[in-house]
């Protein structure tokens, strides 16, 4: 019997080409195992091989998708491949929605079963998982061993056809199909081991998870913003041009605070995004877009508002943690505080 015939694809990063300064780059064929490929092949051993390994800088494949996307469906198709899969991604925005992108591509155009890992949060997941199969991944890539472990059995069954159970069973993220399967132990007696697991501080998990939602009181409304200090803070990642305090794309485990004092506008030559959960062309063109310094300088010149608070607060909300977020704004909202700043104008992507 012949081997299962794979074709991986990842980013410019697992390629070891390089990082952001290497986002860039087009997409590009190589023969063979890649970077994370290997661990995929040593985890489908004698029943499928990794043929070839498709490379494209997640910048390119975002801000050229068009193009992209038709290039690299070329690419599959001259493999004659059985199978698909792409990253895993985690927690990485740009890179999860070419994953899932690409991968919803190839299934449509070339009709061959397709797979692809990344973090629950990612936005590739939520825009594609009722289209084809995502594996539930760990936030980062030190979660790699365990999406291996998960993506390559469900890989090989899509590639033989092969019944597809629920999603609790095979660890894809619910695509909205129920599929009925039996469990060992009776309803009654699992929710007695969770609630016992509970009150002993013991790790459970629920077979019905609720969203939790953060519920914050709005203040009042200002009530005399002629003669009120306004302040901006983003989460769509403006930095200065460089990103010199190296917030990160994803994940952000820090923020920045930076003078806008008598600058009246954001300009390309001076500021840009770090974000990598969306497509950073335009904010990078007029970061304005995203951090509205033009129209507030406008605002403070007609007499709306007092005057703009010569310092922003910025960081990336790609997958940053809630308990991240709420630090940051705890420790600069005590310097708004302080600095009596009357109102905060908070913009996102």
């Amino acid at each position: 019997m012949s081997k299962i015939r794979v074709v991986h694809y990842i980013n410019q990063f697992y390629a070891q080409i390089g990082g952001e300064e290497k986002a860039d780059i087009k997409p590009e064929l190589r023969e063979g195992v890649v970077g994370p490929g290997t661990a995929f092949q040593a985890a489908f051993g004698d029943e499928a091989e990794i043929v070839a390994t498709v490379i494209c800088g997640d910048s390119y494949f975002s801000e050229n998708t068009k193009v992209a996307q038709p290039e690299i469906i070329e690419m599959v198709k001259s493999c004659k491949p059985d199978l698909f899969i792409a990253g895993p991604a985690f927690n990485a925005g740009r890179y999860g929605l070419a994953c899932a992108t690409i991968s919803n591509a190839v299934k449509e155009e070339l009709g061959i079963p397709v797979l692809t890992g990344m973090y629950e949060e990612n936005p590739g997941a939520d825009m594609f998982k009722d289209k084809i199969y995502i594996v539930a991944t760990k936030n980062s890539a030190a979660g790699m061993r365990d999406a291996v472990k998960k993506m390559a059995p469900l890989a090989l069954k899509l590639a033989k056809g092969e019944a597809i159970g629920a999603s609790a069973e095979e660890g894809y993220i619910p695509n909205g199909v129920r599929k009925n399967f039996f469990e060992k132990k009776r309803g009654s007696e699992r929710a007695v081991e969770m609630l016992l697991a509970k009150l002993a501080g013991k790790p459970f998990v629920t077979e019905y998870p609720m969203p939790a939602f953060d519920r914050v009181a709005p203040n009042p409304a200002v009530k005399d913003l002629a003669h009120a200090t306004v302040a901006l803070v983003t989460s769509g990642g403006i930095v200065p041009k460089g990103n010199p305090d190296h917030i990160e794309s994803s994940s952000a485990s820090k923020y920045g605070e930076y003078s806008i004092e008598g600058v009246q506008e954001l300009t390309s030559e001076g500021w840009e995004t770090a974000h990598g959960g969306y497509d950073p062309v335009y904010a990078n063109e007029n970061p304005n877009r995203v951090l509205p310094v033009d129209v507030m300088r406008d605002l403070e010149k007609e007499g709306k508002i007092g005057k703009l608070y010569p310092y922003f607060y910025t960081t990336v909300g790609n997958g940053t943690a809630v308990k991240n977020a709420v630090g940051f704004a705890s420790e600069f909202a005590q310097k708004l505080k302080k600095d009596q700043v009357d109102a905060v104008v908070l913009t996102s992507t």
